[in-house]
């Protein structure tokens, strides 16, 4: 069995291997898409069912284990089974990332997303079906917590400024700016985070470019090898992506789930933002 613990991305080929394996399929796409071209065997998903549901805290993982392990074992999430996830970067949210973020933060060690998805897979040579029932095995998995991934606000806000960290918004850079067509209550950014949208590390096809090319990007960004990062977005989903990038690069990543959706909708006093 491949070495899945330190690699949270796979090539499409080795997506394929391990779907012949017996490998948990999940599909992160838009709905309409996971109906008409389906993946064998794939499961459809949303990050949304496995985050709380009322702002300013949608963005973040529910609390609640009994609730989230029954939400993870009805779609055949098992303990020591590879979890695939595919979307579509291209026209998607880093769907996909958000997903496997919170597989490894939930304790899962063999989740992963595959680079290019849903038309790398397709290209691989795996076959498509339509409107297909696949029946659903219960799983097993056991939710163990863990905490190097991810940051809570007020730990952010209490090493903002800390010469060590690189706080990163991975929005559009309009969303940087002060725009909040995502249901912010106040626009702008952290003080001190550096843009960097984070489909600026895919091509146009969706492929992740090159370990060199993203360094460089990085180190542009005032980002070294042992930089501390937190990334956040509006909700947590983009900045998660950004975070399973970095951490499968060997970055020490976090990331921000509350993200604006929460930060802006805290005391403007405590938790300031700026369009500058």
């Amino acid at each position: 069995m491949f070495n899945l613990f330190d690699n949270w991305i796979v090539s499409a080929d080795l997506a394929k291997q391990l779907l012949e394996q017996e490998a948990t399929v999940l599909d992160a796409r838009e709905p309409i898409l996971k109906w008409f071209c389906r993946l064998p065997k794939a499961v459809p998903v949303t990050w949304q069912e496995f985050s709380q549901s009322h702002f300013p805290h949608k963005g973040k993982i529910i609390e609640n284990n009994t609730v989230l392990t029954q939400k993870l074992r009805a779609i055949g999430i098992c303990q020591d089974k590879p979890v695939i996830v595919v979307a579509d970067p291209v026209k998607g949210w880093g769907e996909d990332g958000r997903i496997v973020w919170m597989l490894r933060t939930l304790g899962h060690e063999k989740a992963v997303f595959v680079d290019g998805g849903y038309r790398a897979l397709i290209k691989a040579g795996i076959n498509r079906v339509k409107a297909a029932n696949n029946p659903r095995k219960t799983g097993d998995f056991v939710i163990f917590r863990r905490s190097n991934w991810e940051i809570q606000r007020d730990e952010l806000k209490a090493i903002l400024g800390n010469d060590n960290l690189v706080v990163i918004d991975a929005r559009e850079r309009r969303e940087y700016a002060g725009k909040t067509p995502y249901g912010e209550q106040r626009g702008g950014h952290i003080r001190g985070a550096v843009h960097l949208y984070y489909k600026q590390l895919m091509d146009k096809q969706g492929q992740l470019l090159s370990r060199g090319e993203i360094v460089a990007i990085l180190h542009q960004k005032g980002v070294s090898q042992s930089t501390q990062i937190v990334s956040y977005c509006s909700g947590g989903i983009r900045s998660a992506w950004l975070t399973c990038v970095l951490t499968k690069l060997g970055f020490y990543a976090r990331n921000y789930a509350g993200s604006m959706w929460e930060w802006s909708a805290s005391p403007a006093d405590s938790y300031p933002l700026t369009k500058n």
